[in-house]
C-alpha cells in the first residue's frame, strides 16, 4: 500500500475510479480539483480525519486496489491527531475566518440584488461598482493578500492545496474583470454571469479554507510561528487605509439594510 500512498491521487482515480466515490464519502473533493497531483498520503494528512476515519479510508482504498489479498494499513504520520467537535483556530487563523464571515454575508445579498438589476439605472450600476470595490479592497487586498504574501510563505508553495487556492484567487480576479467589462458595456447578462461565478467559486474556496486548509496549517505551525503570523498580519493591516476597510464593512451593512427594507415593503403590499 506504501506504493499508492506515494502516488498522485488523479493517477489513482484514473486507474481505480471507485476510489473517487470513497473519497467523496469522506468529503474529500479531489475529483473536481484543478491540480490533482497530491499524493494520497498528503490528502489523508491535510484533511482533518480522526485516526479511526483515516484507517477506515485507507483500508477501503486498499480493498479496491488489492481486492484479492489482505494488506497492512500503514499509519500516516502527522504532528497532532485530529480532535472531534468544534474546530478551534489559532488567533491568526481565527482572524481570517472572521473576515470570511463578512465576505459570505455579501454573497448572501447578491441574489436579491440581481433579481431587479437594471443596467440603465445609474444607482444600480453604482451598487455593482461598490460591490466590486468591496471585493477588490476587502476580499483581495485585505484578506487574500495576507494569505498569499504571509501565511502561504510558511509552507511549501508547491503543495497542490496551495496551488489550488492560488488558482482560485486568480480565477476570482478574472471574474471581477468580467463584471467590470459588463458594467462598461451595460451588459446585464455578463455582469450576472461573472458575479454568480465569483460567488460560487469563493463560497467553495472559503469552505475548503475554513474546514481543511486552516485546520491543517494550525496542526503544522509552531507556537512561535503562530505568534509571528499574528504580528505580521497586524503589520500588513497597518499599511492599509483603515477608512477603505471601514467603507467596505459599511457597504455590506447598507446593502443588507436596503434589502431588508425592500422585503418589508413587499410584505406590506401582500
Amino acid at each position: 500500500m506504501e506504493e499508492y500512498l506515494n502516488k498522485g491521487i488523479k493517477e489513482i482515480i484514473t486507474q481505480y475510479p471507485k476510489v473517487a466515490d470513497i473519497l467523496n464519502e469522506y468529503n474529500i473533493g479531489c475529483v473536481p480539483c484543478n491540480v490533482g497531483t497530491c499524493f494520497l498520503k498528503d490528502i489523508v494528512q491535510i484533511h482533518n480525519l480522526s485516526t479511526e476515519e483515516e484507517q477506515q479510508l485507507i483500508a477501503r482504498i486498499a480493498k479496491v486496489v488489492y481486492p484479492d489479498r489482505e494488506v497492512n494499513i500503514p499509519k500516516i504520520e502527522r504532528k497532532v491527531r485530529a480532535s472531534s467537535g468544534e474546530i478551534k483556530y489559532s488567533p491568526p487563523m481565527k482572524r481570517l475566518v472572521e473576515e470570511h464571515k463578512l465576505i459570505k454575508k455579501w454573497f448572501t445579498l447578491i441574489p436579491k440584488l440581481l433579481e431587479n438589476l437594471d443596467m440603465k439605472s445609474g444607482e444600480d450600476r453604482q451598487l455593482i461598482h461598490d460591490g466590486v470595490d468591496f471585493i477588490r479592497n476587502y476580499a483581495d487586498k485585505f484578506h487574500h493578500a495576507k494569505e498569499e504574501e504571509i501565511l502561504f510563505k510558511y509552507f511549501d508553495e508547491n503543495l497542490d492545496i496551495l496551488k489550488t487556492m492560488l488558482i482560485d484567487h486568480e480565477n476570482a480576479r478574472a471574474h471581477v474583470k468580467g463584471i467590470l467589462e459588463g458594467l462598461t458595456e451595460k451588459g446585464k447578462g455578463k455582469v450576472i454571469q461573472h458575479l454568480r461565478a465569483y460567488t460560487e467559486l469563493l463560497t467553495e474556496h472559503i469552505k475548503k479554507e475554513d474546514e481543511i486548509l486552516y485546520v491543517w496549517m494550525d496542526r503544522n505551525l509552531t507556537v512561535t510561528q503562530v505568534g509571528e503570523l499574528f504580528t505580521k498580519f497586524d503589520q500588513a493591516e497597518s499599511k492599509l487605509d483603515k477608512e477603505v476597510i471601514e467603507r467596505c464593512k459599511k457597504f455590506v451593512q447598507e446593502v443588507e439594510e436596503r434589502i431588508q427594507k425592500q422585503e418589508a415593503k413587499k410584505e406590506v403590499v401582500r
